[in-house]
């Protein structure tokens, strides 16, 4: 292979495993031991979260003999609770807990940054330019968590034909400089003559000169064509940040622009949306989102042969989680053992996902039902100071 990428037929035989497991399938086999056990998925860390990675999931399980539980993709979720469980003997999944892990962790990770991101902007778009910050080969993975998250829009390609909707960028500073210095103009007029109207026009202006003077001069160029500028000042350049912004929209007022929007990008993160959404038209967030801390989730063994049993840290038993109407908030969910009932307003949350290795119909792994789940729950969310 030319790329440095595993295949899905190495996934799928377990190859990405840590080698303990293998090592302890030989000493069970060797022993006749293989009992039937619940393991459950859950994270002791963190505020909420957003769950996402469980089509992968259940196509890495499929075909076992295994019954799996979970929350439905998109679900915020908070520490303690099992968002994942898995019924069967030991040997038949042993091997997948770490790839099993690795789509938990990495896609909820970046579903809820993602999520965290759109909650703060509110009514400003996000677009998820983070692609280029992590290895192609799981680019439209990024974009799709990314796009459950929340975010408004995405600039891959591939990630964006994975979701089923049209990429969104404006134009980079290649372009501008290919043109040459002194002939930003040209650039922006062959932008807006060669690309499909329905693209809309936003021109980066900060490749040469100063970002007022680029934006007016944008302005000048592309008349009522123009949606908005871009700018991507770099950190060594930016200062004030916002006090840019503030001039060249004042310049822009003060020309009769009023309705040329101002997109921002570079670098951008929690402190620069609650700074500069007040301002702006729209964020393009990469590193912040794509390279999102994981969830860091842990699979642990809660019943065997039908009785209670967990390491130190961990309540044994198989459970069950329940969310009361209303408001989402940290301590508010019942986590009880399965089986023990509920009350009239209670929605159990772990749902059947695989039964008997075969994928339930019924799950919902469709990207906007989990999209609209999460602007759902946002809206009901309460966060704790």
């Amino acid at each position: 292979m030319k790329f440095g990428v595993v295949s899905e037929e190495e996934i799928l035989e377990g190859r990405t495993t840590d080698i303990y497991f293998l090592r302890t399938e030989e000493i069970l086999r060797a022993k006749g031991v293989n009992p039937v056990v619940v393991a459950e998925v859950s994270t002791t860390k963190g505020g909420w979260a957003v769950l996402a990675g469980l089509e992968d999931v259940a196509h890495l399980l499929e075909g076992k003999e295994v019954n799996v539980y979970a929350m439905p993709e998109g679900t915020i979720f908070f520490p303690y609770e099992p968002v994942l469980q898995i019924e069967g003997r030991y040997l038949e999944f042993a091997r997948y807990e770490t790839p099993l892990l690795g789509f938990l962790c990495h896609e909820s990770g970046i579903a809820t940054k993602a999520a965290r991101i759109k909650l703060l902007a509110g009514d400003v778009p996000v677009i998820s330019f983070g692609t280029r910050r992590q290895h192609p080969a799981i680019a439209a993975m990024i974009e799709r968590c990314a796009y459950v998250g929340g975010m408004d829009g995405v600039s891959c390609v591939a990630g964006a034909e994975r979701i089923g909707i049209n990429a969104t960028g404006t134009m980079p500073h290649s372009l501008i400089i290919c043109f040459g210095e002194g002939r930003q103009e040209e650039a922006w007029k062959a932008f807006d003559e060669v690309i499909p109207h329905d693209v809309p026009r936003i021109c980066l202006c900060d490749t040469y000169c100063d970002e007022k003077e680029e934006a007016i001069a944008a302005a000048k160029a592309l008349g009522d064509s123009l949606h908005a500028v871009r700018l991507d000042t770099p950190s060594t350049r930016r200062g004030d940040f916002r006090r840019i912004i503030e001039e060249v929209r004042w310049e822009l007022d003060i020309r009769g622009y009023k309705d040329v929007g101002i997109f921002v990008s570079g670098g951008i993160d929690e402190a620069e949306i609650l700074a500069l959404k007040d301002i702006v038209a729209g964020f393009g967030i990469g590193t912040s989102v794509a390279n999102a801390r994981c969830i860091d989730f842990a699979l642990d063994i809660v019943e065997r042969e039908g009785k209670p049993c967990a390491k130190r840290g961990k309540r044994g038993g198989k459970k069950q989680v329940y969310r009361r109407g209303g408001t989402i908030e940290e301590g508010r969910d019942l986590v009880t053992l399965a089986g023990g009932g509920e009350g009239e307003d209670m929605e159990p949350l772990l749902k059947p996902m695989l039964i008997d290795g075969e994928i339930v119909a019924e799950f919902p792994f469709s990207i906007e039902d989990a999209r609209q789940r999460v602007k759902d729950q946002l809206r009901r969310l309460r966060v704790r100071q």
